[in-house]
């Protein structure tokens, strides 16, 4: 079983380059579908997710070429049949959820087992089948499985009552070839939402409003093959802010779109880092006296909940009293039995987090829990006195690319090893 292994209390320095994001690939794969020409993705992030949704792609009878050396991601949907992926592989995350907006707009019917993914909490499914259902598909629920069947898909306006980003990205595939238009209210804002729409536009799709909450969809007959590389990964330049400030170190960090991590960006310069932005980098400085801060997770543009891990494992270094407001899932706290093992003070009081900066963190051997509890595992053991062994590592690498090397590479004591 792999591990992580972490001697902590090293100073970082140096540069580090951010790869593509998870959270734009994984819809991106997923609206190939649409297309039975050759679509293309360059800079393609080499990650467990990206390979099990390439998987599930290649039961359906689809063509994928990996090239993992040059990041590069050769899809040919021409030959692609309605199978039925296995259970195993779309329990293994959420995001494979994303292929049935798709496939029911080419095939006008699919089955599929309920998603899995990190167990952070309750995350129904009901807004992507409420919007199906608009659009004139209807839904049976039966045996862990969801089945989709419509004659005809007709534009609809779908009003979200909350803006989530998947039931936006499936409602907007879903409607790319409906008869007229498809107008979604309080739809999710997030930059992978226009990346999507980005995407698919360049297919020949007519998607207008996409980062905002009103996105309109025109039906289209046909789309065409394109070339897309997706956006910089947002959450993997916070994490990386992050680490220059619980280690109190300066480092700088490449291809990063500053209004996407604006939000991160605020609550570290309030926290007293200094933090400088030029073209596509930033320079983080956390060498300073560190002030505590209350963060209460939103959507977009709002303070990331993907975050949230990763900030709470900094602010048990800052001397005084922070609150995390953790408002989009229930069960995002799960690495703070981990932390604690670590030294940290942290008292749950439901949805919050009472935070109690200490002198200094120590080593402990700890698992992670979900992917972000991975990150803030890492930034802790970076910062904490001794080693830190951390297990389950499986998590991390499924939205991180390697991260122990980019750690190593601006002077971390970070090792992957096998026991």
């Amino acid at each position: 079983m792999e591990k992580i292994l972490i001697y902590g209390g090293k100073k970082l320095s140096g540069e580090v380059n951010i790869s593509s994001a998870k959270n734009s690939i994984l819809p991106i794969i997923a609206a190939s579908i649409l297309c039975d020409k050759e679509c293309v993705i360059e800079n393609a992030p080499m990650l467990e997710d990206v390979f099990v949704i390439c998987e599930i792609l290649r039961i359906l009878n689809s063509n994928i070429k990996i090239d993992e050396e040059n990041k590069r991601i050769v899809i040919d949907n021409s030959n692609l049949t309605l199978a039925e992926p296995s259970t195993e592989l779309v329990r293994k995350m959420r995001a494979s959820f994303l292929i049935m907006g798709p496939m029911v707009a080419r095939f006008g019917k699919f089955k599929i087992s309920l998603p899995g993914g990190c167990n952070i909490g309750t995350r129904p499914i009901d807004l992507h089948l409420k919007g199906l259902a608009a659009l004139g598909v209807d839904i049976n629920i039966e045996h862990g499985y969801v089945e989709a069947n419509t004659s005809k898909l007709k534009g609809s306006n779908i009003y979200l009552d909350f803006p989530s980003v998947g039931a936006t990205e499936n409602i907007i595939m879903a409607s790319i070839f409906a008869e007229g238009e498809t107008i979604i209210e309080n739809a999710a804002e997030e930059p992978e939402i226009v990346d999507l729409a980005k995407f698919l536009n360049s297919m020949g799709a007519n998607v207008i409003g996409a980062g905002t909450d009103k996105i309109r969809i025109i039906g289209v007959k046909e789309l065409k093959g394109t070339v897309h590389k997706p956006i910089y990964d947002r959450v993997e330049a916070g994490t990386f802010m992050v680490a220059a400030a619980i280690t109190r170190s300066k480092i700088k960090i490449n291809n990063v779109n500053h209004e996407h991590v604006k939000p991160i960006i605020a609550k570290l310069t309030e926290m007293n880092v200094d933090i400088h932005t030029m073209g596509d980098s930033i320079i983080v400085d956390g060498n300073r006296d560190l002030k505590p801060v209350d963060i209460k997770t939103m959507p977009y543009p709002g303070f990331p909940t993907d975050m949230q891990a990763q900030m709470m494992a900094l602010l048990c270094t800052v001397n005084g009293t922070s609150i995390i407001t953790e408002t989009m899932y229930e069960n995002r706290f799960m690495h703070t039995p981990e932390l604690k093992r670590m030294g940290a003070k942290i008292k749950l009081d439901g949805r919050s987090a009472v935070i109690e900066g200490v002198q200094k963190l120590t080593g402990a051997e700890v698992k992670t829990t979900d992917l972000r509890a991975g990150a803030a595992l890492i930034l802790a053991g970076l910062a904490a006195e001794g080693c830190t062994k951390i297990g389950d590592i499986y998590h991390i690498d499924r939205g991180y690319v390697n991260i122990e090397n980019k750690f190593k590479s601006i002077g971390g004591n970070i090792n992957r090893i096998e026991e």
